[in-house]
């Protein structure tokens, strides 16, 4: 432990973000590597993903929970290099993936034990790094807050994003119906040889009335929206008797003017989440669970992650610049290199 700990140097590279602007504000500099606290590991990056919030806090909307890391990235995959005080199920070496508040785009991050999963059988760092915000948020959204079940139905918008992707194969693989929409034919076809058994081009069709048509009029069990906006209220007339509206993004605003009578009339919930701003324990619950039911699909290839890109740790500027065109299917990807 202690060779080891000589090994690692007492600064690192990382991302910063000089103040909230455009992706050029992305800059490389140098940081203190940290050191793991009770309860966590640090982990040698060694990929790691690119996600809507690091843009928004980019910009100066989403600003780093108290106690966090400034520098953005949520999800990391690499070597433990260090454990702090309490840690028991991790050792040095060992490879993990894990959910992180904040420090993702730097060569070291931190993580607490309980928020960090090994892993599936058979991944590179690459994939690893790609699955904990999708998984994590997919999981607790659908399975969980949504109360998603065998044989109900499923609208997903923006269904070839990384949570998208990851939403179509988890949600087919437990027996749902899946309906997606997305911007462009290729992307609808995507959504469909994930397990979309309807991909709807936005740009070009009304999503309601083509959900409406394939459910002979009664709609879905559950919509999963990114959207907002005006998306709200048409996501309310989607929805069947008893349904589901779990909201995870706002990309068209949170703001918008409603007529709630669908509300009452179908007895609908309207529900959603973030991640970041959970604690520890729940998070850890959430990990718990996909290991349990998730990571041994991935192992498997039942599922598995949709990678767009990658870049280095240095070109994070032109990452964020890739996922705002919109034009990536699935996940965008950090290598800081080095390993």
């Amino acid at each position: 432990m202690n060779k080891l700990k000589n090994l690692i140097a007492e600064d690192m590279r990382a991302i910063e973000i000089s103040e909230p602007g455009n992706a050029n504000v992305l800059v490389p500099t140098r940081r203190p590597t940290p050191k793991p606290g009770h309860g966590e590991v640090l982990i040698h990056v060694a990929a790691a993903g690119v996600n809507r919030p690091d843009i928004m806090q980019r910009q100066g909307s989403y600003p780093a929970p108290t106690g966090a890391s400034d520098i953005p990235g949520l999800e990391v995959a690499g070597r433990v290099v260090g454990c702090g005080p309490g840690v028991r199920r991790y050792k040095i070496d060992d490879d993990v993936c894990a959910l992180v508040t904040g420090g993702g785009y730097a060569e070291y991050c931190l993580a607490p034990e309980i928020q960090t999963l090994p892993f599936p059988a058979g991944y590179s760092a690459a994939e690893a790094s790609s699955l904990p915000e999708n998984f994590f948020t997919v999981w607790t959204n659908l399975f969980e807050r949504g109360r998603l079940a065998a044989g109900e139905r499923l609208l997903i918008h923006g269904g070839s994003s990384g949570i998208g992707t990851a939403a179509i194969q988890l949600a087919t693989t437990f027996g749902v119906r899946v309906f997606a929409t997305a911007s462009s034919e290729n992307k609808c076809n995507v959504c469909r040889q994930l397990g979309a058994e309807l991909a709807i081009n936005y740009q070009t069709d009304d999503y309601l009335a083509a959900i409406k048509s394939a459910t002979d009029g009664e709609g879905v069990d559950l919509v999963l929206d990114m959207v907002g906006g005006d998306y709200i209220q048409r996501n309310l007339r989607c929805l069947r008797t008893e349904g589901r509206l779990v909201q995870i993004a706002f990309l068209k605003g949170s703001e918008t003017v409603l007529n709630l009578m669908p509300l009452m009339l179908k007895r609908l919930t309207i529900t959603g989440s973030t991640l970041r701003a959970q604690s520890t324990s729940a998070k850890g619950r959430i990990a718990a669970a996909l290991e349990t039911e998730v990571w041994p699909l991935l192992a498997a290839r039942q599922i598995a992650p949709v990678i767009d890109s990658s870049f280095s740790l240095e070109n994070a500027a032109e990452a964020h610049a890739r996922m705002e065109t919109s034009a990536h299917i699935g996940k965008i990807l950090l290598i800081p290199g080095g390993q």
